[in-house]
């Protein structure tokens, strides 16, 4: 009934810091941090690692930056099971904000880039491991990749010594036969290498693909409480959690969180399934351009973003 070898990572506050410039509180992140202790989970995606020279502290909170001083204010010295992960997007870091493993909370790092940028991935990947942490790579966006780039990346990263590799449903654009295909190739272009799977929700398909996934492999799983993060959010972990039939996992304490923290969230923040967002998704294209429509007066005129996206003339 379960899969011994499957990892759960929790994103709920990098992924859902993406609608809020990362301004949660204390009691939030606290709040979601225990109720992944008391689950189970493997991992907390606490926020990312970025250089502050490229993005402002005024602007953004502090789990786009993940100081040690902030982590510590949060999870003390986390003496638990729970590993914590941070994400360094490739282009947004430089390679002294990353300090030496025995001098941070963070455990694993995950490394964020786009098919072209694979070798400055692996690089940067390789000066983690080389720091002492865990290390994944999460290929972004690949419903936009042609297969010929595709495949050069993936024998790239196939003689790299980054062990783990994420398909990433960036825009929530794929359905069951691409996440098959594209799990498959990845396990049969990077022997050796763990599979990891991250969705995005704007086809109401990242739990349907995550499933999809383990079916042909992957081991390393996204998911996110309630389903927050970046426009129509994620594959939502108590849905996952629920699913695994893993006795180590508990559904409670990620149901209590959910009531306590999204749910009060949720009435000042829109994510989730839209109707901007499931256009972007089935146009394969960035939700950058929903967002800023849910932002704006007009965010229940569907048909009028539809219009936008397609320059559909309507004719009277």
């Amino acid at each position: 009934m379960f899969r011994e070898s499957i990892k759960v990572i929790d994103c709920t506050i990098r992924d859902g810091g993406l609608m809020n410039n990362w301004q949660f509180d204390d009691n939030f992140v606290k709040g979601v941090y225990q109720a992944c202790v008391d689950s189970g989970v493997d991992y907390m995606e606490i926020g990312y690692k970025s250089s502050k020279s490229a993005y402002s502290r005024d602007e953004n909170g502090p789990w786009k930056f993940c100081d040690d001083k902030d982590l510590a204010r949060i999870v003390g010295e986390n003496n638990t099971n729970l590993k914590l992960s941070a994400m360094a997007d490739i282009g947004r870091i430089e390679y002294e904000d990353i300090p030496p493993k025995e001098d941070s909370l963070i455990d694993m790092m995950r490394v964020a880039c786009y098919a072209h940028q694979t070798d400055s991935a692996i690089a940067l990947a390789h000066h983690c491991m080389d720091k002492g942490y865990e290390v994944t790579i999460n290929l972004m966006a690949v419903s936009k990749v042609i297969e010929r780039d595709l495949v050069e990346a993936l024998n790239d990263l196939a003689q790299s010594r980054v062990p783990i590799i994420y398909v990433v449903d960036s825009f929530g654009s794929m359905y069951c036969e691409q996440i098959e295909s594209l799990t498959l190739k990845y396990r049969d272009l990077m022997p050796g290498k763990t599979i990891g799977f991250h969705g995005h929700n704007n086809m109401q398909l990242a739990f349907a693909n995550t499933v999809e996934s383990i079916i042909h492999g992957a081991d390393m799983l996204d998911g996110s409480m309630l389903g927050i993060g970046r426009g129509a959010g994620n594959c939502p972990l108590e849905t996952l959690i629920a699913f695994l039939k893993n006795p180590k996992y508990k559904l409670r304490p990620i149901l209590k969180a959910i009531q306590e923290h999204l749910i009060p969230m949720q009435q000042k923040i829109d994510w989730g399934y839209h109707m901007p967002y499931l256009i972007c998704g089935a146009m394969n294209e960035h939700p950058r351009s929903a967002m800023k429509w849910m932002a704006g007066p007009e965010k229940d005129d569907f048909a009028a973003f539809y219009d936008s996206m397609t320059d559909t003339q309507i004719l009277e």
